[in-house]
């Protein structure tokens, strides 16, 4: 059995990033054809937690936090292949203890909606989104 290892930093390979999101599935609901939008959302996340399986990414947790308030949980992936491994509750609990007295917040993806309440977070009543093609009004 191998040893997943945790490192903390964006200063990644922006491929091994995108084939991991499309070995997730995440990559069905990010822009992972769009290379320079998905180097800026890695470049300009300012936590990002990465599961490594030797020299394999397996898993990233990709965040926004101002480490005091809020820590906007962007993406949480694992590799198909290793997933029900624990690997990313371990990334969560990473982004917490990172992320100092910051609540984490997230959206999750529609497969996903199951395992956030298994993994001990709370359900919130309400959530709003502006798209980039959309308007205030």
């Amino acid at each position: 059995m191998s040893t997943i290892t945790y490192r903390i930093g964006n200063d990644l390979d922006l491929d091994q990033v995108i084939e991991l999101y499309v070995a997730s599935t995440l990559g069905e609901r990010r822009p992972v054809d769009d290379r320079a939008r998905m180097g800026t959302m890695l470049e300009q996340a300012n936590l990002v937690i990465t599961a490594w399986d030797g020299d394999l990414l397996v898993g990233i947790s990709r965040s926004l936090t101002d480490f005091a308030f809020a820590t906007y949980l962007s993406d949480l992936a694992v590799r198909e292949s290793h997933q029900r491994q624990g690997i990313g509750k371990e990334l969560m609990r990473l982004t917490q203890k990172e992320g100092g007295k910051a609540r984490i917040v997230l959206l999750s993806a529609p497969k996903a909606v199951e395992y956030y309440p298994r993994a001990g977070l709370t359900q919130h009543h309400s959530a709003w989104m502006l798209g980039p093609e959309e308007s205030i009004r």
